[in-house]
């Protein structure tokens, strides 16, 4: 029987659509810039800056805003934090999936 409770228990920071594609694309690199994800997301570049704060203010995203000449550039890396709470994310993910019936 699966126990659908421990949904309940899953990061919602996380979960949300768009945060969980800036979460999986960090995951997978050291870093990051913001045109990058902007392209990968197919994200507005307000709705990219929005949810990027949000994963910054939980501490699972970190920002470093530089400039490239007279242009501001902007890189986004996963923080510890942010990759141990994408690793127990998934996990628990892995497991609901695995406990539902074929």
């Amino acid at each position: 029987m699966t126990d659908f409770k421990q949904m309940l228990e899953t990061d919602r920071l996380i979960h949300e659509p768009a945060r969980l594609i800036i979460m999986a694309l960090l995951y997978g690199v050291e870093n990051a810039d913001f045109t990058f994800l902007l392209r990968e997301t197919a994200l507005t570049r307000g709705n990219l800056s929005f949810h990027l704060s949000k994963l910054e203010d939980g501490g699972y995203v970190g920002i470093e805003k530089t400039f490239k000449g007279k242009r501001p550039h902007t890189l986004c890396r996963l923080t510890e934090n942010g990759r141990i709470a994408f690793d127990a994310y998934r996990q628990q993910l892995q497991q609901t999936a695995s406990s539902l019936p074929e």
